[in-house]
């Protein structure tokens, strides 16, 4: 079952900015991911906890290794909504000092669902 993607706005207008051929691989990596988004064994989601000094507790990441891109969200358990929060540069820090500010502006909201549909 795929969950619904929902994204925040700055993730939106970094989503926007993509060339097409890389909007196209971000996209199909977030569609597969969604179909099963939690950690493993049983899902593609990977945790990140404390990042570079910030607690990104309850976020996980997507990779993009060959195209140098990194997915942050969060989940709605209860709703099965996916939260995109950061599409930005593969730089460890600047990906994670990113999630972090948006913690900051949207507070817990970060994991409920109240953004638009990415899709």
């Amino acid at each position: 079952m795929v969950w619904n993607i929902k994204i925040i706005n700055e993730a939106k207008t970094d989503f926007r900015k993509l060339d097409g051929s890389l909007k196209k691989q971000v996209a199909a990596g977030i569609i597969k991911v969604s179909k099963a988004p939690l950690p493993a064994p049983n899902g593609y989601g990977k945790p990140l906890g404390n990042k570079s000094g910030n607690d990104l507790t309850g976020f996980f990441k997507i990779k993009y290794r060959g195209i140098g891109i990194r997915v942050v969200y969060t989940l709605v358990l209860d709703v099965q909504v996916m939260n995109i929060v950061v599409i930005s540069e593969r730089d460890d820090n600047y990906c994670y000092d990113l999630a972090a500010k948006m913690y900051a502006k949207y507070g817990e909201k970060i994991f409920a669902d109240g953004f638009d549909r990415l899709f």
